[in-house]
């Protein structure tokens, strides 16, 4: 009996050692993030001697954040504080350096909800260049001269990361603000917020939220009425907070007061999005993490694929996953200390997804019922851009009617036009396959791409232009914005 107590404890210790020093390994081994100019280089593992300085091991940084976190969260607070318009300024800085972020706006288009579009291209071109002239070159020459106009864009901190709201967001939800850093994108690039909600069951009312923004104080008086009692279940954990990296109870968080987190619709607001930006989860380092656009969920019913590289399956699937994945960028330790919310698959999960399933597109008064523009109402650009897109564009080789997209993934192989680099702590380099998202609404949803790099529509097209070789004049491409426009 005294030998079997003994083995327990020794059972019982062991263990504990080994956490403890593997927490101490990790504290050790886990430095800054990658930083350099546009120039540097940068890979995830590098060598140190041993002590004796015979051998070289190699040191890879490691995937966990630290749980234990030594200093007050008064002392972390002042300290953000103070560091904010440092980290800020460089990024900043590279945003003026790439982009033209005066307010440009069409007079005579406008979003659903009647926010006027904003026109480009503001990508700013080297001197003596112009989009002809880029057009006209190989991606080698692109690459070699260092010419790309639209390389992948950092979070505003790439190195910390995490949710960031605009301030047209913040103002009605002060709770979202971040002490550390701030949204960097103008707001007149962005969706119109609060946006107009679109049933696919009630279409003879237009926007079903008479102009609110929806959340746990008017959802009821809103729905009540309109949906069945389970679609309001659902609707009312999708506007419910829960735990979240930065903002949740405990010391480890970057708003000023406890938080009890976020909500689904503080970044797909109103069942769009409010273009709040974040990391992807599922790639280490963090330096090769992608900034995130948040997508609508505008017509998730006819999609088969969610997450931008992730390929979750289902809506349910996303949702689920959602609050484990991208609220702790997929670190389940740190979800634990934090407060993770387990949705229950049956009676949670289903009941958020068959509400996500109601919501439409916004409409789209000129497309006929295949989702192709109806002559008698176009307009000759429209009809000419319509040409462009099934023709020469090949647009529609991803993005097919009616809801212009193939419910699958392509790799657009963007790194051909630049060479791997770290930009403001973000090493860019080959991303490889991204989901095909809807085109349907696509004026609702400035900016663009997977992570915003591309401010607006006419920006899209000169991306799309380089990278596919189309070799579109001028007017094709006021004539495919024009189209896109009736989406």
């Amino acid at each position: 009996m005294r030998t079997w107590k003994r083995s327990g404890i020794a059972i019982l210790i062991v263990p504990v050692l080994l956490l403890f020093s593997c927490a101490m390994a990790e504290q050790k081994g886990r430095g800054p993030e990658a930083k350099g100019g546009e120039e540097s280089g940068y890979s995830p593992a590098v060598s140190k001697e041993s002590p004796e300085g015979t051998q070289k091991k190699e040191v890879r940084e490691s995937s966990y954040s630290p749980v234990v976190i030594k200093e007050s969260f008064e002392e972390t607070k002042k300290q953000d504080i103070a560091a904010k318009p440092s980290r800020m300024a460089p990024h900043m800085k590279l945003l003026n350096e790439r982009y033209d972020l005066s307010k440009n706006v069409a007079a005579d288009v406008t979003m659903s909800g009647g926010k006027p579009i904003p026109v480009g291209p503001t990508a700013k071109l080297k001197s003596g260049i112009t989009w002809e002239k880029l057009a006209a070159m190989t991606p080698e020459e692109i690459k070699a001269k260092g010419l790309f106009p639209y390389l992948p864009l950092p979070h505003p901190v790439h190195e910390v990361g995490g949710m960031v709201f605009p301030d047209m967001v913040l103002k009605k939800l002060p709770r979202l603000t971040r002490f550390d850093m701030d949204f960097d994108i103008p707001e007149w690039f962005l969706p119109e917020f609060p946006a107009p909600i679109y049933l696919t069951t009630h279409k003879d009312m237009g926007d079903v939220s008479k102009g609110q923004l929806v959340t746990i104080d008017n959802y009821f008086e809103l729905f009540n009425g309109i949906l069945n009692p389970k679609q309001i279940e659902g609707l009312r954990l999708l506007v419910t907070q829960f735990p979240q990296q930065q903002f949740n109870t405990t010391d480890d968080r970057k708003s000023e007061k406890p938080s009890l987190g976020v909500t689904c619709f503080d970044c797909h607001a109103n069942g769009h999005t409010d273009a709040a930006t974040h990391l992807v989860g599922d790639i280490r380092p963090q330096s090769h993490r992608n900034r995130l656009d948040t997508p609508s969920l505008r017509g998730v019913n006819i999609q088969r694929l969610f997450g931008s590289q992730r390929a979750l399956k289902s809506v349910e699937d996303f949702t689920e996953f959602e609050q484990r994945a991208a609220y702790f960028d997929g670190d389940p330790v740190i979800a634990t200390k934090k407060g993770a919310n387990i949705l229950e698959r049956g009676s949670q999960v289903q009941f958020m997804a068959e509400f996500q399933e109601l919501l439409d597109f916004p409409p789209a008064p000129k497309l006929n019922v295949f989702g192709r523009l109806d002559p008698g109402k176009a307009t000759d650009s429209e009809l000419k851009g319509e040409t462009v897109f099934f023709g020469k564009g090949r647009c529609d080789d991803c993005h097919a009617a009616p809801y212009y997209t193939d419910n699958t993934m392509h790799d657009l192989k963007a790194e051909n036009f630049y060479t791997p680099q770290t930009i403001n702590g973000q090493y860019i380099r080959a991303e490889g396959p991204i989901k095909t998202f809807p085109l349907r609404g696509i004026k609702d949803s400035p900016p663009y791409l997977h992570d915003q790099r591309c401010l607006t529509m006419e920006d899209t097209i000169e991306f799309f232009n380089l990278v596919l070789s189309l070799k579109l004049s001028p007017q094709e491409k006021k004539d495919l914005v024009a189209f896109m426009r009736q989406l």
